[in-house]
């Protein structure tokens, strides 16, 4: 299955609230350079779509932003209140903004949940004339003997899900002709942005990192915890963190 495609895959796109203590644990956040270019754009009010334990959305709030976050699972809508956030549970195609208007739609890590087409004309009917959708993801990657290493934990544990330290080569970047606010008249797409930052893992934050990846969550407890705790023992034997290389990109529309 595609990246454009995952949105039919219910099932894996509702896995996370399963582990929404973890998630909020282990996620990393969005580089604060990010943040504040969103944060320059002065969006009276912000929409965070999909905004899961609030990860996204605390960091604009910090900025003095008023943040209404949507969110299809309960459980992680109820860690995002937690941290003070207003959500909302619903599937962002389906949400009833009841009139409300926004300057600024915010997806992190999350747009590929959405159906493409549902969403593009619920972002066009939501968003004031000048405002702003941005989309933006995360990305891993660390060095080679690092990735020899996890290799050989993944080909005996798990070899059919996605390594989250190898970024897949299918995402909307590769072909932003594929992008559906770029052939929509109601949207101008702006050029891609990218911001480059580090972080360094212990075995346990990075094993809970990837205990967070909706492909993991599905190999049930028992595969799971047996991976887990391979990719540990793997880190501690490399000496007990991983350094990784992060990009983040982003794809911003404004609707005309």
């Amino acid at each position: 299955m595609t990246i454009e495609e995952l949105h039919r895959d219910r099932a894996r796109a509702g896995s996370f609230g399963s582990a929404a203590g973890d998630y909020d644990r282990y996620r990393l956040s969005y580089p604060e350079a990010l943040i504040g270019d969103l944060a320059a754009r002065n969006p009276g009010t912000v929409l965070d779509v999909g905004c899961g334990t609030g990860k996204a959305a605390t960091a604009l709030a910090r900025r003095g932003l008023a943040v209404l976050g949507v969110e299809l699972d309960e459980r992680m809508a109820t860690v995002a209140r937690g941290h003070g956030l207003d959500v909302e549970i619903a599937a962002f195609e389906t949400w009833d903004a009841a009139g409300r208007t926004f300057d600024l739609l915010t997806c992190a890590d999350a747009w590929h949940w959405i159906n493409p087409a549902e969403g593009v004309a619920k972002a066009a009917e939501i968003l004031n004339p000048g405002g702003t959708a941005a989309r933006f993801w995360n990305t891993y990657s660390v060095s080679e003997h690092v990735v020899e290493a996890l290799d050989a934990v993944y080909q005996q544990h798990a070899p059919e899900v996605s390594q989250m330290w190898r970024p897949r080569s299918d995402t909307i970047l590769d072909d932003l002709s594929g992008d559906p606010f770029a052939g929509d008249p109601r949207f101008t797409v702006e050029e891609p942005r990218f911001y480059g930052w580090e972080y360094s893992f212990t075995s346990g934050e990075w094993a809970g990192l990837a205990s967070t990846i909706s492909d993991h969550r599905r190999l049930g407890p028992e595969r799971l915890a047996a991976l887990l705790g391979a990719v540990r023992e793997a880190v501690d034997e490399l000496g007990g963190t991983i350094r990784s290389q992060h990009e983040t990109y982003v794809l911003l529309a404004r609707k005309n």
